[in-house]
């Protein structure tokens, strides 16, 4: 049997794939497994180490931000690279003639699951996010059946829709506290807080720690994930305001592998994040309590309605960037990490509220389809 993922325009689309892709090899080793999406560096070097067949196509994004490049950019992608990306689709579907699509969404799904659909392949849908994206709205018309993540996600029809959980890769859950300590050189003896701002990291999170950071040294060691392009400067800033006797409990680092990320949640205490549905599904899944600071630019703000639904679980706050200073930014982390009872009860929360078994229990439905 052969089934073709499709996805693409960030890791977040590619990472819930992969856990897919691990549970059904494990469930069936003679699947042929495939992808299918626009070229990318970050998700080229993830689907490489899994070891499976990587197609790539034109795929055109469109932009919701003004400017006349940005205009001129959506048409080409619309009337070129769109149409384009969609005639090589559908020339190599014709010929490989997977028994199933599984798309993730994102700009660079749409080829293929439109391609799979005209050739009647059965196209099955999962959604991160509690509000949909534009190329899941389009693509939900002709699957077959949506996995959504969040119970209340909007716009889908009922009838198709199987709440599921992000699928979360099993490796994830079995980080060491012992091999963080030896990586990271923590010193122990203070509560760990784990920072992280995506695969990017995030510039305006770095800057406003880098204003409390000494201040939050004397209370707390800090893993900080700051980004590969901002990874020099935080060590150039930092070099200038931290004392030595602080500096020792922080570790700052550009980008953290699957094995250094799963160790450093396994030491944290908290963990500090954006408000993608990958991490959130992480850190419930390990019932982390966390602070999620959404990116008030993502599309259709869909990170802050992922905070918030989360955060009604009770295990998370919520603090908006436009209402977020340094200082109190301090406070509130102080606040929660001196009450062990508030920390215990967000932990359960996020236990409760975790489906660990997201990516298996995806895999077998669809394993269960085909043997129809």
């Amino acid at each position: 049997m052969k089934i073709l993922f499709t996805g693409g325009g960030t890791g977040g689309h590619i990472v819930p794939l992969i856990a897919v892709m691990r549970e059904l090899q494990r469930l069936n080793s003679s699947l042929q497994l495939f992808y299918m999406g626009p070229k990318d560096e970050f998700g080229d070097m993830l689907l490489s180490q899994e070891g499976l067949t990587i197609f790539h196509v034109a795929a055109g994004k469109m932009r919701r931000y003004g400017g006349v490049k940005a205009i001129l950019q959506t048409l080409l992608d619309l009337f070129i690279k769109l149409p384009l990306g969609f005639l090589q689709a559908f020339w190599k579907l014709f010929f490989l003639a997977p028994d199933l699509v599984m798309s993730k969404g994102g700009y660079g799904s749409l080829p293929a699951t439109f391609a799979g659909w005209l050739l009647g392949i059965p196209i099955f849908l999962h959604e991160s996010d509690s509000v949909p994206g534009l190329a899941n709205r389009i693509a939900a018309k002709f699957s077959v059946g949506i996995f959504t993540s969040f119970p209340n996600t909007e716009r889908f029809p009922k009838t198709k829709t199987l709440v599921m959980g992000n699928p979360v890769r099993k490796e994830m859950l079995e980080g060491s506290r012992e091999e963080a300590k030896r990586f990271f050189q923590l010193q122990t003896g203070k509560p760990l807080v784990f920072i992280m701002g995506g695969s990017q990291g995030a510039q305006r999170i770095n800057e406003m720690l880098l204003v409390v950071l000494e201040e939050a040294l004397k209370t707390f060691e800090i893993i900080h994930q700051t980004g590969e392009k901002n990874f020099a400067d935080m060590q150039k800033e930092t070099k200038a305001v931290l004392s030595e006797e602080n500096g020792k409990y922080y570790h700052p680092v550009p980008f953290l592998k699957e094995t250094e990320l799963r160790d450093a949640y396994a030491v944290s205490d908290l963990v500090i994040t954006r408000a993608g549905s990958g991490s959130i599904f992480e850190i419930a899944a390990l019932g982390k309590p966390a602070i999620l600071i959404p990116l008030p630019e993502s599309a259709q703000n869909h990170q802050v309605k992922n905070a918030y639904e989360y955060a009604k679980t009770g295990a998370a706050i919520v603090l908006e960037e436009a209402n977020l200073t340094p200082h109190f930014f301090l406070e509130k982390l102080k606040d929660l990490l001196q009450n062990s009872q508030e920390l215990q009860k967000m932990s359960l929360a996020a236990r409760n509220f975790a489906k660990p078994e997201a990516a298996k229990n995806i895999a077998r439905y669809l394993l269960e389809y085909l043997a129809r």
